[in-house]
């Protein structure tokens, strides 16, 4: 069994998430891959890039199940990578996943941010890994408007996890997206968008939706 695990916004292959993930899967003889989104440039980066980047890997694992994972903007290259991925993809775990990325603003931008950095073409960011600001072309932005996540039609069993007090990502449009789809099974938890106080949770769902016995 491999498991690919994709990072969020920001963020990288050492977040806590995928560590803890990565320590608790390997311990069990799963094959754990988590490839850096950022790579090659994070302020050139786009939701194709990702995507391609995501097919290509998978596309060369050994033999064996794939389970795609991902948390946040990662859940959103997940689901757009499994649509266009001729490598069946046996299962997905979506961590607060931000399926309306390119619809609403990013984090606390607001309209007026999001009508700057689409005029000069550049915002900065503070990257969680390096915690350095680091700047971020529009690119990204306009052309995540291109996948529509609600139009998604592969049919992949998929366990989500969203935390209640989420104000990155909509719960409630969480949830609108899996009620509509009898493939996914929501987990609601007390949590915010980092999901922190929710890793053994997480850790229990995800042995139970893949069959490990703990």
């Amino acid at each position: 069994m491999h498991v690919v695990y994709l990072h969020g916004f920001a963020s990288s292959p050492a977040s806590s998430k995928a560590m803890f993930l990565k320590n608790r899967l390997v311990a069990h003889g799963v094959e754990f891959h988590c490839p850096d989104l950022n790579y090659p440039d994070f302020s050139t980066m786009t939701v194709s890039r990702m995507v391609e980047r995501v097919q290509a890997i998978i596309e060369n694992l050994p033999e064996g199940q794939v389970i795609l994972c991902g948390s946040s903007l990662g859940s959103f290259v997940a689901l757009h990578a499994t649509e266009r991925m001729s490598r069946q993809i046996d299962r997905m775990i979506l961590l607060a996943p931000a399926f309306d990325f390119g619809r609403k603003p990013v984090g606390d931008l607001g309209e007026d941010g999001m009508a700057r950095w689409k005029d000069e073409g550049w915002w900065t960011f503070t990257h969680y890994a390096t915690e350095k600001p680091q700047r971020v072309h529009y690119e990204l932005f306009r052309e995540a408007e291109e996948y529509d996540s609600f139009s998604v039609t592969s049919v992949v069993p998929t366990l989500i996890v969203q935390g209640r007090y989420d104000v990155v990502v909509d719960p409630e449009m969480v949830e609108r997206f899996s009620n509509t789809r009898t493939h996914v099974d929501l987990v609601m938890v007390d949590d915010d968008h980092q999901l922190s106080a929710s890793l053994d949770r997480i850790w229990g769902e995800a042995a139970r939706f893949l069959s490990i016995t703990t």
